[in-house]
């Protein structure tokens, strides 16, 4: 059995544990092909005093979470402190073939990804479950915070919609990406993709950021070029100042979740069409990309 708040080798155990969750026959868009909902996964760790959790919760609002907080509210009788925290993050890159057929579409979702959004992410939450499962078996105390019964939207004073928890935030602490022009977060494997997180009482030594700010991948804001994210938005939500968080909202609850029950008979939100057909879809872009 781990100690709660030591060092657990270099978390290969987790990564692992993820990995082989999403090679498992769960991971799938529940169509006829039975085709796989995600591509293999990034992992990253990051430290649960990480003074940029701190920051982000100063520059976001005071609602936001820091790993302590959501664990203590969790677990009110365990004694913490926050250095002896772990975030653990992944990201689920979508397909090949979702990214193909979605990258078509001009107004809205394609099928493949609105099952990626239904039934990838009642599998991206399994995952979290998953994982704080195995670290209970280890005596290792864990929280996913995305499915706490006191997560919430919440409204930022500067950025409008927020909420308690944020998978992307956490994803870039744990070195896992930055921020683009629509707010989506740039990986390794690009845009295109849905991000997990669970916070445990257990130290692993943080993933290394390769970035020096929040939006160091974005093309728009590292060399003041591309923005073909605009170009991809139906409802006119993104521009050069940034994301209408409130027009996508309204868009992706209202209309997309309406066309999605009458073309695919599915109860679902998604849009996603900012994420596919633009250099950031499936790498880091680089200039290059864009000649």
């Amino acid at each position: 059995m781990t100690v709660p708040g030591t060092f657990s080798n270099d978390g290969s155990w987790i990564e692992e544990l993820i990995t082989e969750c999403v090679s498992s026959s769960e991971n799938t868009l529940q169509n006829d092909a039975n085709d796989p909902a995600w591509d293999k996964p990034l992992i990253g760790f990051s430290r649960g005093d990480d003074s940029l959790f701190e920051r982000l919760k100063d520059d976001i609002g005071p609602f936001l979470w820091t790993p302590l907080e959501i664990f203590t509210l969790t677990f009110p009788d365990i004694p913490v402190t926050a250095e002896h925290l772990t975030v653990i993050s992944w990201i689920l890159p979508q397909t090949e073939t979702t990214k193909a057929m979605h990258r078509k579409e001009t107004r809205n979702s394609s099928e493949e990804w609105a099952r990626s959004r239904k039934f990838g992410e009642e599998f991206n939450m399994k995952i979290a479950r998953h994982v704080v499962e195995q670290l209970k078996l280890k005596g290792i105390p864990a929280v996913a915070p995305g499915q706490s019964s006191h997560w919430g939207w919440q409204t930022s004073e500067t950025y409008g919609l927020a909420s308690n928890w944020s998978e992307r935030h956490a994803a870039h602490v744990s070195g896992l990406g930055t921020f683009g022009l629509s707010d989506g977060l740039i990986t390794a494997k690009g845009k295109a993709m849905r991000c997990g997180s669970v916070v445990a009482y257990v130290r692993i030594p943080a993933t290394p950021r390769a970035y020096d700010t929040h939006q160091s991948y974005c093309l728009f804001y590292s060399e003041g070029t591309c923005a073909k994210c605009i170009d991809r938005c139906p409802v006119d939500a993104l521009s050069k100042d940034g994301h209408d968080k409130e027009r996508c909202h309204r868009y992706v609850f209202g209309a997309a979740t309406r066309y999605i029950a009458s073309a695919f008979g599915l109860e679902t939100h998604a849009c996603g069409l900012c994420q596919t057909g633009v250099p950031c879809e499936s790498k880091i872009p680089t200039a290059n990309d864009l000649k």
